[in-house]
């Protein structure tokens, strides 16, 4: 038996059949430009604010390579002019020394939504910084550019500069106040193999899209960020204690083992790597990254407590946090820094003096230079 549609049903079994050809072919769309179509368009309240980078009503643009400075041709790779070959990583086991480490106490001269590693020769392209040490650093900052500039640190030799993603309270800008002390320290058992930075290397110490537990596990990680007796933080904590002496205090480490043929690499990252610890319980350079360097700790303290529910970075939330080295030491003066108390054991101030061995004399003079001969 035939069964026989009238005009009007057909039209409308038409209409539904089109409208679901069109829903087909718009899903199969989606799905087709990356992944499903649940995966293609979340709700908007599902999507993290951090994804887009926005941040003080700024969007960062796509990090990519480009060419400029230091790398003119474009490709994000800046080769070590020569290259360090040769280095076998050191599993010996040095005499025992407690401390084998200086300080670098630098000033926080300004701040600028730039960052010359990530987006080099692009001003405003970051979320925004606050810039120590050197104080002409901003987007378009070279090797060049920085070792002829001026410096907040109280070694006039060291005119690298460090940058950290800016810390508000609400809208108020926080910044760290006076000289902050960033260590220089032995990253590996053997201390003894630990040599200066090479001119011009650059890195970035952890991500602004890590998650809260991978900032956490974050190699570099020490105690996460501190107020008064509050320990162990990997997010802001909601409250800090209200007191003159109390700020919020965070402390993170910088791989320390270098490939010896990059002074940078497109992620900024792979040319560098953290020390393996052995079956001896050492901390030792892996083989693809040989060249023992000093490790570089942030110790920063900012100038903020009481109620921290308007705390936040630049960058997003607290473990967010990450930082940027460029070297422009004066090669004399970081290399009388690394042997004197790098390499000799001891534990120094900016000066490269130890006041618990007073008779190992000092790197530096009263003026924080070198000694002329």
């Amino acid at each position: 038996m035939v069964t026989r549609l009238n005009r009007s049903t057909l039209v409308s079994v038409l209409v539904v059949a089109t409208a679901l050809a069109l829903v087909a072919l718009g899903l199969s769309a989606i799905t087709n430009a990356g992944g499903t179509a649940a995966e293609a368009a979340p709700p908007a309240a599902d999507k993290p604010a951090a994804a887009s980078h926005v941040m003080q009503g700024h969007k960062m643009a796509p990090a990519k390579p480009v060419a400029f400075g230091d790398d003119p041709d474009g490709d994000g790779y800046i080769p070590a002019d020569p290259p360090v070959t040769g280095v076998e990583p050191s599993d010996e086991i040095p005499p025992h020394r407690y401390f084998h480490e200086f300080q670098a106490n630098c000033s926080v001269n300004h701040t600028a939504p730039d960052d010359p590693i990530v987006y080099p020769g692009q001003a405003g392209a970051s979320h925004d910084h606050t810039f120590m040490g050197n104080d002409t650093t901003n987007a378009n900052s070279t090797t060049a550019s920085l070792s002829a500039g001026g410096t907040k640190c109280l070694a006039p030799g060291d005119r690298s500069a460090y940058w950290m993603p800016t810390l508000y309270n609400g809208s108020e800008e926080i910044r760290p106040v006076g000289p902050q002390t960033i260590y220089y320290k032995a990253g590996v058992t053997d201390y003894r193999t630990v040599r200066p930075f090479p001119k011009g290397l650059r890195f970035v110490v952890g991500s602004p899209t890590q998650t809260a537990e991978e900032f956490r596990n974050h190699p570099g990680m020490v105690e996460g960020y501190e107020c008064g007796e509050s320990y162990h933080n990997y997010d802001f904590p909601a409250v800090c204690p209200t007191s003159q002496d109390t700020q919020l205090n965070l402390r993170m480490q910088a791989p320390s083992c270098w490939d010896g043929t990059y002074l940078d690499t497109p992620d900024h990252k792979a040319h560098m790597a953290y020390p393996v610890v052995t079956g001896a319980n050492q901390d030792v350079c892996p083989p693809s990254h040989p060249v023992a360097l000093p490790m570089i700790e942030f110790k920063m303290a900012w100038p903020v407590n009481g109620d921290m529910s308007q705390v936040r970075l630049a960058s997003g939330t607290g473990h967010s946090f990450h930082y940027d080295f460029f070297n422009a030491w004066d090669d004399a003066t970081l290399d009388a820094l690394v042997d004197h108390c790098i390499v000799g054991a001891l534990q120094c101030n900016a000066r490269g003096y130890d006041e618990n061995n007073p008779g190992e004399g000092a790197a530096l003079d009263e003026n924080y230079e070198l000694p002329r001969s």
